[in-house]
């Protein structure tokens, strides 16, 4: 029941991470039958397209066996050497065909999931040798419904085979009469014509298949909402965490920042809601620089920090409201403002004795 329960809560398709952990267990969508499709038509094309070469070899090996067999002496040194240049003629001839063969079953898996070199389904698991999980896996749902897609396939493939072979029966009842050479190639003729037919029905087998497997192992792969979530938060961080770093780092940064206004030279207020403030050293600086700044509590904070400094504070409601919204801190005073930003600037200076006053 419970198990039936976790299956019901699983609604959320998997996620990448998820995917891609599933690919390095070798958890992918493989479909046998796309297997056979690809065995098949490398029979096809060994036969249509091989065949003449390996067909030929063959025949030039097999041929004195069949047209002088009384010459044959299989006893002693020599027997063994014939039948030894046999079975080397054979292996030359079916060696082709069987590296084809070989081809496209790899071709086969790489198709489908890629090559992958997994260890998971090697390492020992209780439920490999459990006669329950046993059991299960041999009369349970899946194993029901493969044993039903064997013996449609079968059926398709046999009634293909049959409809493609009775026309031409009478052609076979004349096998015996013809020569080796006629026997080859109308073997070759009717199996190709043969493995076309069942070739045409695997298409679609396979290809029906392969998306019945793709459906099933992602149904076995999604994920409850919980899931997505804990491994949201594993991959991106707790949000609680996240946030308290993100307040110390604005706590730091406050700190950093209050600790510059006793080098300001001025702070320009609002009077009560913003305050900034404002360093200008004419050697250096192409242009004065926000070293402060805050609204509400921390321009209150900002202002009482200059006061314990001697640093002036000047109300310029204006140009402070704009130097809060335009400049961030540790960035020059953008050209707009130079002008207001000057006469502060100046008149500090003026009260400091550092500049002459106007006339």
């Amino acid at each position: 029941m419970s198990e039936e329960t976790d299956d019901s809560q699983k609604t959320e398709e998997p996620t990448p991470k998820k995917l891609r952990e599933a690919r390095e267990k070798g958890e992918v969508a493989r479909s046998q039958e796309v297997n056979h499709w690809f065995i098949i038509l490398a029979f096809a094309a060994t036969v249509g397209i091989l065949a003449p070469t390996f067909l030929g070899q063959l025949t030039r090996a097999l041929l004195p066996f069949m047209e002088r067999p009384h010459q044959i002496v299989l006893g002693g040194d020599s027997g063994r050497m014939m039948l030894a240049g046999l079975l080397w003629d054979v292996a030359k001839a079916l060696a082709m065909p069987f590296a084809v063969t070989i081809t496209a079953a790899l071709a086969a898996n790489a198709v489908q999931g890629g090559i992958l070199f997994s260890t998971e389904s090697l390492k020992p698991k209780l439920e490999k040798i459990s006669p329950l999980s046993g059991a299960k896996r041999i009369f349970g749902s899946r194993a029901l419904v493969e044993f039903a897609k064997g013996i449609l396939k079968i059926s398709l493939v046999g009634a293909i085979i049959t409809l493609l072979v009775m026309p031409r029966w009478q052609t076979y009842v004349h096998l015996p009469e013809l020569s080796l050479e006629e026997l080859l190639a109308l073997l070759r003729s009717e199996a190709l014509r043969v493995l076309v037919g069942v070739l045409a029905a695997m298409t679609v087998i396979a290809g029906a298949d392969y998306l019945f497997q793709r459906y099933k192992t992602m149904q076995k792969l999604r994920m409850s909402r919980q899931e997505v979530k804990d491994e949201m938060r594993q991959s991106e961080g707790d949000p609680m965490v996240k946030a308290r770093l993100r307040q110390l780092r604005q706590e730091r940064s406050r700190q950093r920042m209050m600790a510059s206004v006793p080098t300001a030279d001025v702070v320009v207020t609002n009077p009560t809601h913003f305050a900034i403030a404002l360093k200008y050293e004419g050697e250096i600086m192409n242009a004065p620089v926000v070293v402060a700044k805050g609204v509400d509590f921390l321009a209150q904070k900002i202002r009482e920090v200059a006061k314990e400094n001697d640093v002036p504070i000047v109300e310029n409601r204006p140009l402070a409201r704009a130097l809060y919204d335009g400049v961030e801190i540790d960035q020059e005073v953008p050209p707009a403002h130079y002008k207001a930003v000057a006469e502060v600037i100046g008149y500090v200076m003026r009260l400091r004795g550092r500049m002459p006053a106007r006339r």
